[in-house]
C-alpha cells in the first residue's frame, strides 16, 4: 500500500508539473501572439505612414509652384494617420502667424481667422512654447490651461473648436521657424511620440514644398525681369534713363527691396541718375548731393574698393557716417553693387532696406546681374556717343562742352535727316560764337549750292571762284578768318562786294574736310569788325567736323538703301526662282518687274532667241497691250540701229540717255509707241555669248546711275541662271524619259527570254526527275549521279530566271499581288518543312520562336512564302553547324504589324557589308561571292516584296556572331471576336517568348 501510494503521490507530482509547463507554456504563447499583433499593428502604421508620405511628395512633384494641393494634402494625412478631428497649417509673418491651410476645421473657427488674419505666440500657449523651444509643443488638455482661459482669443479658440489636446510641430528651414502645423483632438487624448514625430516629417516635407515653389517662383520672376530689361534695353537702345530705371525697379522687387537707385558719374564726382520708392524728401535731397569715393558713405565705399559693399546695418556700422541720408530715407541695410567697365566703376546700383534685413548670397547674385545689364546698357549709350566724347575731349571750355551736347542730342534725334541737322548746327554756331549769321555752302559743279543758313544777313548760292571767301576756302581746304570783309577788294573782289552790299564786316570761314577732300564750307559773319576768339574759332572747327559726319553719315544711309533695296529686289527674285523653279515665265516677269521698280524705270522687258540670229521679247512691263503685241511680233538682230541690238552686237551694257539725239538709233515706230528716251540694255550671257537682253528705259531724259546698272546686271545674271536651269531640267527630263523607255524595253526582253528559258528548263527538269526515279526501268543506274547533277544545275537555274524575271516584274510595274486571309502558323509550318532540308546541308538546327495566337493575316502567300524561304536559305548558307531560328510575334508601333525574323549564328556582316547588301546583283564582298556563290538577287528582291506588300526588311549583324533579317508586314485582320486588335504582350508576360533584340524594330 505505501509502494502504491508513493506511485500515487509520484504521479500526482508529475501530473502538477506538466500542468504547471502547460499553463507556462500558455502563457509564453499568449505573449509572443501579443507581441505579433504588435509588430504587425506597427507595420501597418508603418506602411500607411510611408503611403501617406508617398503620397505628400506626389503631389509636391505634380504641383510645382502651387502649395495649396500640398498642405491640403499633408493636414488630411495627418488627421487621418494621427487620429485627430481637425489640423491648421500657418506661415510666419513677422511675429505672428497667419493661417494659410486647414483640414475639417470648424467653419466658425476659420470665418474667425479670415478676419482676424494674424494669430500672435502668447507665453504658455502650445504656440508660445513651440516658438521659444523650436520644439514640438504638446498641451493634454487645453481647457485646464490658464492662459487658454484668460486670453480672449485663446478663449475665443477653445469656445469655437472645443478643442481638449492639441500638438503645435515647428516648421524649421536651417533652424529658422517659418511656420507651423497645428492638430487637435475634442477629447483629452495626448498624441504619441510616433504621432508627432509623423506629424513633424510632414513639416519638413511642408517647408521642401515652400522652398521649391520660392525657387521656382525667384526663378520665373528672374527670368521675367531680365526678359523686360532685355526687352526694354533692345527698344530703347540708346534711350538710357529708360533701360535704367527699368533696372533699377526690376532689382528692387526681385530682391525684396523697398527702394532702389542708381549712381552715375557727371562732372568728376557721382550723383543719383535713378530713384524707387525712397521717399520725396530724400530724392530732392540727393538727387543734388554730389558722392565721392571715401569710407563714410555706402556708395563712396564701393566707388573707393571697385567692390560689393554690404552695410547690416548702418547705424551700427563704425565707418557710416552719412546720418543726414539714413534719416530723410529710412533706410537701414544697404548693398552697394560696382557698375564696372574694364575693372572701373562708372556707377553703383543701391538697394536699401528700413528694417534690419541683410541680402542674401541669391541676392546679391541676382543684382549683380542687374548691375551687368545696367554696364553694357551704358556701354551701348557710350559706343553711341563716342562721337560725343570725342568733341568733349577737343573743348576746353564749359561753353564747347554744352555746345557739342547740344549738337549730338541734334544728330541722336535727327540722325539721318540732314537738312534739319545742319540747320540746327548754323544756329547754334551762330548763338554760341557770338556770330550773327552762318550758312553752309556745299560745291556743285561750279557752282557753291546754300543748304543751310541761319541769321538776318541775306545769303545766296555762290560761284565756286577765288573771288570768294567761301570759294577760296572749298578750293584750297583751308580756314580764312578776315576781321573786315569790307576792305579786302583785292584779294576777294566778289566777297568785298558782297560784304557792303550785306553788310558783311568780319568773317570766318572753315572747310569741310572729308579725308582731305573739301566737301563744303561753313562761314561766321558779323557786321561789326572784330575777329572771332580762338575757342571761337575751335567751336567752328568742332561744329564743320560735325557737319562733315553728319554728311557722311547720310551718304552711308542712301548708299546702305541703294545696297539694301538691291539685296532686297534680289532675295525676291531668288525666292520666286526657288518656289518656281522650272516655271521660267513666272522668273522672268518678276526680274522684268522688280528691274524696273528698283531702278525707277517706267519700262522694262526681256529679250530671248527664238530663231538663229533673231530675238523677241518674252517679257514685258509698263508696256500697253497694244504695243506689247507689236514688240512680241518684231525680230531684233544684232545690230547699231536699237539699243537691243548693240548689246547683242558688243556683249556688254549699252546705255543711250537719249534716244533721240542718237545718231545711230533707227527704231523710231518703237520709241514712238511707247515715248522713251533713256534706255539700258544688258545683255544675258552663257558661257560670253549673249542669249537674251534685259532692257530698261524712261519717258524722260534722265541716265541710270552707276548703281542702277549694277543692279541691272545682277537681274540679268539670275535670268540667265533661271533660264539655264529650266535648260538643264529639261534635258534632264528627256534623259529620264529615254531611260524609262530603256528600262521598259529591258524588262520586256528578260520577261521573253525568261519564258524562253523555263520552258526548255522545265523540260530538262522533269525529263531528269522521271529517269532519277525509274532508273531501273530506262538502265540508267550508272548515270544517277550525273542525272541528278543535271536537275539541282536546271532547278539552280530556272530559280535564277525566276529571281531575274521577279526583279523585271517589279521595276516595270507589272508584279501584281494575290492577297488571301490566312492563318500564319499553318505558313511558318510549310515553310519550315521545305527550309529543313536546306539546313541539314550544313548541320545547322533550325528553330521556331513563335508568339502564340498569332491569327490571320492578309497577304499574298506565295510572295510570302518566296520571302522566308529567301531569309531561311540565305542563313542557312553562311552558317554552319550553328543555329537558324524564325521568329514571329505582332507588336504595335503607330499601327498593328507583324514581324518575322530570321536569325543565324553565322559569318555575320560588317557595317560596310550591310549598307550594299539590298542592291541588285551584289553580294556583301567578292571573297563572299567565291566562297558561297548566288547572284546577289535573292535580298533585293525580298526587300522589294516586302516593300510592295506595306512592309519592309532591316537587318542586324555583327562580323562572326551572326545575323538577323527582320520583316515587317502590315498586322492584317483582327482575331478578336469583337474585331479589335489583341495588345501586344509585354517583355517577360504571358505569350512573350523572348524576343532577340539584334531582331530591331
Amino acid at each position: 500500500m505505501a509502494h502504491g501510494r508513493g506511485s500515487i503521490e509520484r504521479l500526482q507530482q508529475q501530473l502538477e508539473a506538466r500542468t504547471h509547463e502547460l499553463a507556462e507554456a500558455e502563457r509564453h504563447a499568449e505573449e509572443a501572439r501579443r507581441q505579433l499583433a504588435e509588430a504587425r499593428r506597427q507595420a501597418a502604421e508603418a506602411l500607411e505612414q510611408q503611403t501617406a508620405t508617398s503620397e505628400v511628395l506626389g503631389v509636391i512633384s505634380k504641383s510645382p509652384g502651387d502649395l495649396e494641393p500640398v498642405f491640403q494634402n499633408m493636414l488630411e494625412n495627418a488627421t487621418r494617420l494621427c487620429e485627430a478631428k481637425f489640423a491648421t497649417l500657418y506661415l510666419r509673418e513677422g511675429q505672428a502667424f497667419r493661417l494659410v491651410a486647414h483640414h475639417n476645421a470648424p467653419a466658425a473657427y476659420v470665418e474667425e481667422r479670415r478676419k482676424n488674419l494674424l494669430l500672435c505666440p502668447i507665453p504658455g500657449s502650445a504656440l508660445g512654447r513651440m516658438v521659444a523651444t523650436k520644439q514640438p509643443a504638446q498641451i493634454a488638455d487645453v481647457q485646464a490651461e490658464p492662459v487658454y482661459q484668460s486670453d480672449p482669443v485663446r478663449a475665443r479658440f477653445l469656445k469655437l473648436t472645443g478643442a481638449r489636446t492639441l500638438v503645435d510641430v515647428p516648421m524649421l528651414k536651417e533652424n529658422e521657424l517659418i511656420g507651423a502645423i497645428h492638430i487637435y483632438r475634442q477629447e483629452v487624448y495626448p498624441f504619441t511620440d510616433k504621432q508627432i514625430e509623423l506629424v513633424s516629417n510632414f513639416a519638413a516635407q511642408a517647408v521642401i514644398a515652400i522652398e521649391n515653389t520660392r525657387l521656382l517662383r525667384a526663378l520665373l520672376a528672374q527670368q521675367t525681369a531680365t526678359a523686360d530689361v532685355l526687352k526694354v534695353i533692345s527698344h530703347s537702345t540708346f534711350d538710357l534713363q529708360t533701360v535704367l530705371d527699368t533696372l533699377t525697379e526690376s532689382a528692387a522687387h526681385l530682391c525684396d527691396a523697398e527702394m532702389a537707385g542708381i549712381v552715375r558719374p557727371r562732372g568728376g564726382v557721382y550723383y543719383w541718375a535713378t530713384s524707387y520708392r525712397f521717399p520725396p524728401e530724400y530724392t530732392e535731397y540727393i538727387m543734388h548731393y554730389p558722392l565721392r569715393p571715401r569710407r563714410d558713405t555706402l556708395v563712396g565705399r564701393v566707388l573707393l574698393e571697385g567692390a560689393i559693399a554690404h552695410i547690416p546695418d548702418v547705424l551700427a556700422d563704425p565707418e557710416y557716417r552719412f546720418f543726414e541720408s539714413q534719416r530723410l530715407g529710412g533706410f537701414r541695410t544697404s548693398l552697394g553693387i560696382p557698375l564696372l567697365r574694364e575693372g572701373t566703376p562708372i556707377g553703383v546700383l543701391v538697394l536699401a532696406r528700413p528694417t534690419v534685413r541683410p541680402f542674401s548670397a541669391k541676392e546679391i547674385e541676382l543684382v549683380t546681374t542687374f548691375a551687368d545689364q545696367a554696364v553694357i546698357a551704358i556701354e551701348n549709350v557710350r559706343m553711341f556717343d563716342d562721337l560725343q566724347a570725342r568733341t568733349r575731349e577737343l573743348t576746353e571750355s564749359l561753353q564747347q562742352q554744352t555746345a557739342t551736347a547740344e549738337m549730338l542730342k541734334v544728330i541722336s534725334r535727327s540722325t539721318f535727316d540732314l537738312q534739319a541737322l545742319l540747320k540746327t548746327l548754323v544756329e547754334s554756331a551762330a548763338h554760341l560764337c557770338d556770330a550773327y549769321d552762318s550758312a553752309i555752302w556745299r560745291p556743285d559743279g561750279d557752282r557753291l549750292l546754300l543748304v543751310a543758313h541761319h541769321g538776318p544777313i541775306p545769303a545766296e548760292t555762290l560761284p565756286l571762284i577765288r573771288g570768294t571767301v567761301a570759294g577760296r576756302t572749298v578750293l584750297d581746304g583751308r580756314a580764312f578768318h578776315i576781321a573786315d570783309l569790307q576792305t579786302e577788294d583785292a584779294e576777294f573782289p566778289e566777297s568785298s562786294e558782297n560784304a557792303r552790299r550785306w553788310g558783311i564786316r568780319a568773317l570766318l570761314c572753315v572747310p569741310l574736310m572729308r579725308e582731305d577732300v573739301t566737301i563744303g564750307t561753313i562761314a561766321l559773319r558779323r557786321s561789326e569788325a572784330q575777329l572771332f576768339t580762338e575757342r571761337q574759332v575751335a567751336l567752328l572747327q568742332t561744329f564743320a567736323d560735325q557737319a562733315v559726319i553728319a554728311i557722311e553719315n547720310t551718304r552711308l544711309l542712301n548708299e546702305l538703301r541703294e545696297s539694301l533695296q538691291q539685296q532686297t529686289a534680289t532675295a525676291e527674285v531668288l525666292k520666286v526662282i526657288s518656289r518656281s523653279s522650272f516655271d521660267l515665265q513666272a522668273v522672268l516677269d518678276t526680274l522684268t518687274v522688280s528691274a524696273a521698280r528698283h531702278c525707277e524705270a517706267q519700262m522694262a522687258a526681256i529679250v530671248r532667241q527664238k530663231d538663229a540670229g533673231s530675238y523677241y521679247y518674252a517679257t514685258s512691263y509698263g508696256i500697253s497691250a497694244d504695243s506689247n503685241n507689236y514688240f512680241k511680233s518684231v525680230a531684233i538682230k544684232a545690230g547699231r540701229g536699237t539699243v537691243v541690238g548693240r548689246a547683242l552686237l558688243d556683249g556688254r551694257t549699252v546705255q543711250v540717255p537719249d534716244v533721240l539725239a542718237d545718231p545711230e538709233y533707227t527704231w523710231s515706230e518703237a520709241q514712238e509707241r511707247t515715248g522713251f528716251r533713256s534706255v539700258l540694255a544688258v545683255p544675258l550671257l552663257r558661257e560670253g555669248h549673249p542669249t537674251g537682253v534685259l532692257v530698261l528705259s524712261r519717258s524722260v531724259i534722265r541716265p541710270f546711275t552707276d548703281k542702277q546698272v549694277e543692279v541691272v546686271t545682277t537681274f540679268a545674271d539670275q535670268a540667265v541662271i533661271a533660264i539655264e536651269n529650266v535648260r538643264l531640267f529639261d534635258e534632264i527630263q528627256d534623259k529620264n524619259r529615254q531611260l524609262q523607255l530603256g528600262s521598259e524595253h529591258k524588262s520586256q526582253f528578260v520577261a521573253s527570254m525568261s519564258h524562253e528559258l523555263r520552258t526548255p528548263l522545265n523540260a530538262i527538269i522533269g525529263l531528269t526527275e522521271m529517269m532519277v526515279k525509274n532508273t531501273a526501268r530506262f538502265g540508267t543506274e550508272k548515270a544517277l549521279e550525273p542525272l541528278q547533277r543535271v536537275n539541282r544545275a536546271g532547278t539552280h537555274l530556272l530559280g535564277l530566271i525566276n529571281q531575274v524575271l521577279d526583279l523585271s516584274k517589279i521595276e516595270a510595274g507589272k508584279l501584281e499581288l494575290n492577297p488571301q486571309t490566312l492563318q500564319l502558323t499553318q505558313v511558318i509550318n510549310e515553310v519550315i518543312g521545305t527550309a529543313g532540308q536546306l539546313a541539314e546541308q550544313n548541320k545547322n538546327r533550325l528553330v521556331v520562336d513563335a508568339q502564340e495566337n498569332l491569327g490571320a493575316l492578309t497577304v499574298d502567300p506565295m510572295r510570302l512564302r518566296q520571302i522566308l524561304l529567301n531569309l531561311l536559305s540565305n542563313a542557312c548558307k553562311f552558317t554552319k553547324q550553328g543555329e537558324v531560328a524564325l521568329r514571329a510575334r505582332r507588336m504595335v508601333d503607330g499601327r498593328e504589324w507583324i514581324e518575322l525574323a530570321v536569325a543565324d549564328t553565322g559569318i555575320g556582316m560588317t557595317a560596310e557589308q550591310q549598307a550594299k547588301l539590298f542592291e541588285e546583283f551584289t553580294q556583301a564582298d567578292s571573297s563572299t561571292a567565291r566562297q558561297y556563290g548566288g547572284t546577289g538577287l535573292g535580298l533585293a528582291i525580298t526587300r522589294k516584296l516586302a516593300r510592295i506588300m506595306g512592309g519592309d526588311v532591316t537587318v542586324t549583324s555583327e562580323p562572326g556572331k551572326g545575323s538577323v533579317f527582320a520583316v515587317r508586314l502590315p498586322g492584317g485582320v483582327p482575331n478578336n471576336k469583337d474585331g479589335t486588335v489583341p495588345p501586344t504582350p509585354a517583355p517577360g508576360g504571358p505569350g512573350y517568348r523572348g524576343d532577340d533584340a539584334r531582331t530591331g524594330p
